[in-house]
């Protein structure tokens, strides 16, 4: 990559951050490929199609994680400005922020804390999944954080922030499994009165809202629902998408749908946690899960009510949250969408994380028809 390309780039991160903000500097190449031995395969945390992701330690001891970008075009530099200018924003205490990035000639790399207990991934389907670590409290911990990380992006944080891909391997544990939701590389910063954007569909299967997956709407609410996938994930320990007998497809709102619908939410809950488990807080949660994968946008509350509902308030005036009676109508993607999921359920019961259910680059449906359209006549939507 270019030399003046690069500073391009570099210049517009750091006008994106703040100046007065010490908590994050800048790193040469060298500080990095010595703190992680070299970018050596043992100190490698996981891959994917963005490049991978290294443990280091610096020169001061700090535990860092990095990620080393793997091609350099003008969208991935887009992508990293895009990443570094949202983390640098962002300061809660639910969501990873950023520790440092380098952009040294051709290389792009982005540093954030260590976090030891890696992701809820890990934990659900990958190499903890058989140690039974998370057990009840800490999984209403980690929905009800996870749940206050999007409120800030949602409501707090100017402009607003969607983060386009909540799933379980972006939400990080630190050493007392408190939840850090991250990986804002396919975030989208929203103007002031702009309720929906179109634009190129980026993601993992599973998680997708419908009118995000079918027309490239994203929204706030496309956050929401896969804030609700989520929830079904963490109660249940299913993946959002399995292959059943046949090899056939079946996603976790389909699976659950029946169940929810007869009252049998004890039949949902994880195996694993061998029946311990506070059965109102599992109606609650699988109440707001199901309201959160509604199919229509405008029938899915705001993450800020889907907090307080986590929490056990009521959300007055608004109907929500009123009765514990639950009805969840799960979406069955197109088959030709369900042909690009990745997941692998093999006997020896390995999980590669980073297959991450499979992410893809762009999808052109009109399967479905345009929620927006019939709600405000598409007057307030975006390109982007």
């Amino acid at each position: 990559m270019g030399s003046s390309f690069s500073c391009c780039v570099s210049q517009q991160v750091e006008e994106g951050l703040s100046s007065s903000d010490s908590s994050w500097r800048i790193f040469t190449y060298k500080e990095l490929h010595i703190a992680t031995n070299g970018f050596s395969d043992e100190k490698k945390l996981g891959e994917g199609g963005f490049g991978s992701v290294y443990f280091g330690k610096t020169s001061d001891g700090l535990q860092i994680a990095v990620k080393k970008l793997k091609s350099m075009n003008s969208k991935a530099e887009m992508e990293f400005a895009v990443e570094v200018e949202v983390l640098g924003r962002v300061r809660h205490k639910n969501l990873l922020g950023l520790r440092g990035y380098c952009a040294d000639a051709d290389q792009r790399l982005i540093v954030y804390d260590y976090m030891p207990n890696l992701s809820l991934l890990s934990h659900l389907h990958g190499q903890y999944a058989t140690d039974v670590k998370l057990d009840w409290k800490r999984r209403m911990r980690i929905a009800i954080g996870s749940a206050e990380g999007l409120v800030y992006l949602h409501h707090e944080v100017s402009p607003h922030i969607i983060h386009r891909d909540v799933k379980a391997s972006n939400v990080l544990l630190n050493s007392n499994f408190e939840p850090l939701v991250a990986d804002f590389g396919f975030a989208k910063l929203i103007p002031e009165g702009v309720s929906h954007m179109t634009t190129r569909v980026k993601g993992t299967l599973g998680y997708l809202a419908p009118e995000y997956a079918m027309w490239g709407k994203v929204s706030e609410s496309c956050d929401v629902y896969s804030f609700g996938i989520l929830l079904l994930e963490l109660v249940t320990g299913r993946k959002p998408i399995e292959r059943i007998p046949g090899g056939v497809r079946r996603t976790i709102t389909e699976w659950a749908e029946p169940l929810i619908a007869n009252g049998k939410f004890k039949d949902l809950v994880d195996p694993k946690l061998a029946g311990n488990f506070d059965e109102i807080q599992l109606k609650r949660t699988i109440h707001v899960a199901s309201l959160c994968v509604q199919s229509e946008p405008v029938s899915r509350p705001k993450m800020k009510e889907v907090a307080e509902l986590l929490k056990g308030y009521e959300i007055k005036g608004s109907g929500i949250g009123n009765a514990m009676k639950m009805r969840l109508k799960s979406v069955k993607y197109e088959e030709n969408l369900m042909a690009l999921d990745q997941t692998s359920d093999e006997d020896d019961g390995k999980y590669d994380e980073s297959s991450a259910y499979g992410v893809f680059g762009a999808i052109n449906l009109q399967n479905m028809a345009d929620p927006y359209k019939r709600i405000s006549g598409d007057r307030r939507g975006k390109r982007g």
